[in-house]
Parts: C-alpha cells; structure tokens; sequence
C-alpha cells in the first residue's frame, strides 16, 4: 500500500462522504468508548461492521437508489437499506477513521429469500454489494449486511467479523442448509460505480424497480415475508 493508494482509499467521495456531520456522528457514536489513540486498525473496522449491520435496518423494499439515497450520509438518514446501502456506509465508515475501503460487488444465489421478493427479483440470483477493507496488510471481504433481527426470523446465523478474515454469507443457514453462493464477481471499485450499479439492477431486475427506476418496490417487509 504505497501513500498514494493510502490517500486515494481513505479519502471522501460524493458516496463515501465521511467528512458529513451525520457520518462523524455515526462513527462516533459506534467507536463511544473505543480509545481511539490506542486501538488498532482491526479493533476499529470490526466495531463498525458490528455498528452497520445491527445499526442500520436490511429491507429491500421502499429503498431510495438515486445518487442521493446511496450516499452514505443519506443511508444512515433513512436508517434502512440492503447489501448496496450498507456496504457503502461501511466502507464510509472505514475510510473515516483511516481504514482503506473500496466497494464489492458479485451476482450470488440466495436460497433463503422470500417468494414474493424472488417474484420481482426474477429468480434466486441476485446482484450483490459487499466492502473491501485493508488490514494487517491484506484486502479482506467484509458483508455488514443481515442484522440480528432478520437472521433469526430467517433461520440464518448472524455473521460475524473477526478483522483478520473474511466475512461473507455463511454457506449454511442455522439448519446446516445451503443458504448462499457466489457465482459472478465484478471485482473492486474505488468509489460507487453508480452507472454499473444501475445497469445491472435494470438489467437483472427490472421488476424490482419502481416506476422511476431509481429505487426498489415499496409495499413490502422482508422481516413481515419471512413469518408469513
């Protein structure tokens, strides 16, 4: 990691907007009672996954993808989104206490989703965001996407971070059943590729999308689908 990569994979975007009053408060609040001076780079990055996958809401439905409701200042707002919205908050996050974070993004099959939500997915496979985070020397894969919550009403084990592995879907829910797997990788992004991010999502699932094309469906709870 030479000091150019440092600067360009820490610095603020008009996505990864760290240096906005709602994202330092954010991280503040996550990292309250986190000495700062004396935690390493791996205390931090696996107290802020924990910060963005309980803290912030998963639902696919009613979700804002305009350039302006995938902002991270927007997300944590909104208090809601699902894997594009919460990856971009966490790299955000990182790159706020000078952690290296970069954008991820894979098509994968997910065995555990609603009927209803695989009606207008059109199928099993969805397109798929995560975050890359630099660590003790190495990119690891990072998923702060399913809460607690959600997990439990879907028979899925939470996911955990370490900071010192990567953290994708478990493979298996609570029942030792397949529930997730990566098929298509799109690789790393500096920065939300905002214009691949939507021809995929168009492209992939149209009916997915509002009349508007710059969100999802609304109408609908992912959490109230898996108990119906």
């Amino acid at each position: 990691m030479t000091a150019e990569d440092l600067a360009r994979l820490t610095e603020a975007t008009d996505f990864l907007d760290h240096r906005h009053p709602t994202v330092q408060a954010f991280v503040d609040k996550a990292l309250k009672g986190t000495d700062r001076e004396t935690a390493g780079p791996v205390e931090l990055a696996v107290t802020l996954y924990y910060a963005v996958r309980d803290g912030i809401h998963y639902e696919v439905y009613g979700a804002d993808l305009s350039p302006e409701g995938l902002r991270a200042s927007s997300i944590i707002t909104g208090g809601k989104g699902f894997c594009l919205h919460k990856s971009v908050l966490y790299a955000a996050c990182c790159r706020a206490v000078g952690i290296p974070a970069r954008l991820h993004y894979s098509d994968v099959r997910n065995h555990l989703a609603s009927d209803r939500l695989r009606s207008y997915i059109g199928g099993d496979v969805f397109f798929h965001g995560l975050a890359t985070v630099y660590l003790d020397g190495r990119w690891l894969q990072v998923t702060p996407v399913f809460n607690k919550l959600l997990c439990r009403l879907y028979g899925m084990t939470p996911l955990e971070f370490d900071g010192r592995s990567d953290s994708l879907y478990h493979p298996f829910d609570a029942q030792g059943r397949q529930s997730m797997e990566f098929l298509t990788d799109h690789g790393d992004f500096d920065d939300v590729p905002y214009a691949f991010v939507m021809e995929n999502m168009r492209r992939k699932h149209p009916k997915f999308l509002d009349e508007g094309g710059t969100g999802t469906v609304s109408g609908g709870s992912l959490a109230d689908e898996a108990t119906a």
